[in-house]
């Protein structure tokens, strides 16, 4: 059992690419996974050869710092270093004590909550108006922006989202029994709207099972496959571009909808229903309904 995270002062490609792929297999996450193999290449380099030790974390986490990075960005690969210290102190390949040491690195503490992004109502529908829909592609992009819009989807989620999904229940349309993250179930109710939407691209499209969202050919033809949840973000940018409003990713969106339901009058346990959320204080720093801009306090200051 080793003592360091590697022994030898030079570790081999061999052992290197054994521990990366061990990190690999450690978590189920495409998107986990890809931040934590950044974390290990990243320190890698750092570390020149030298064996994984605390001193060499605390250089690391220090030189993330000094590039930049957010918090919320360091603490994600400190994480995907512990789970590697974690993963080959299970296998045997690494000192319990050892171990203990190596992820007793501290993350870096961040302050108050993020405003995040989200459009207005009239944003959303200039964005949803800046497509084109005279082409079975525009009819796609419009029902997956709709869904977003009106739904509160992960990207994740829609491109997951199978025909079967969609059924009546107490007479309305839902996306039920969807599995969204860490395994969490919920039923999501479909707005007229956002129905529609759906109904002209399946119609026009013949899709009556399988995927919702499909890869379609240069001819305009469509596949059987799913379209990826990178493809589902390209659609948000370039339809965003179009419609003038600058950077907006698919996760903006969700924010966009749980934010117009609770200016609506949703009540905040209906909109942590809708998002999926385990908890209520979630869904609380998630819309930081604490902090009304557009009413703001300061604004009734008279001078």
């Amino acid at each position: 059992m080793s003592s360091c995270l590697y022994k030898t002062s030079l570790p081999n490609s061999d052992s290197l690419t054994a521990m990366r792929q061990m990190l690999s297999n450690s978590v189920v996450s495409r998107h986990t996974k890809f931040a934590y193999l950044i974390a290990f290449d990243d320190l890698v380099k750092l570390a020149a050869g030298r064996p994984i030790s605390r001193m060499v974390l605390m250089e690391y986490r220090a030189s993330m710092v000094t590039e930049g990075l957010s918090a919320a960005t360091i603490n994600l690969r400190l994480c995907g270093i512990r789970k590697l210290v974690n993963e080959a102190r299970e296998n045997g390949l690494l000192d319990p004590a050892e171990a203990v040491r190596l992820t007793s690195v501290p993350g870096v503490p961040q302050s108050g909550i993020r405003l995040g992004t989200w459009l207005t109502r009239e944003e959303t529908r200039r964005l949803l108006a800046a497509v084109d829909r005279s082409e079975l592609i525009g009819k796609r992009n419009f029902a997956i922006l709709s869904v977003l819009c009106f739904c509160a989807l992960r990207r994740e989620e829609l491109a997951k989202l199978d025909s079967g999904l969609i059924q009546l229940r107490e007479g309305r349309w839902v996306f039920a029994d969807l599995i969204g993250k860490r395994g969490r179930v919920r039923t999501v109710p479909i707005p007229l709207a956002a129905k529609d939407a759906l109904d002209e691209w399946t119609c026009a499209a013949g899709i009556f099972s399988g995927p919702v969202f499909r890869r379609m050919r240069k001819g305009g033809s469509v596949t059987g496959l799913a379209l990826s949840a990178w493809a589902i973000w390209d659609v948000v940018q370039t339809t965003a571009k179009t419609a003038e409003i600058g950077h907006l990713g698919p996760h903006d969106l969700r924010r966009t909808c749980a934010k117009l339901c609770r200016k609506a009058g949703g009540e905040l346990e209906q909109v942590q229903a809708l998002l999926g959320h385990e908890d209520l204080s979630t869904t609380a720093r998630y819309l930081n309904s604490t902090q009304d801009i557009q009413h703001a306090v300061n604004d009734r200051i008279s001078l």
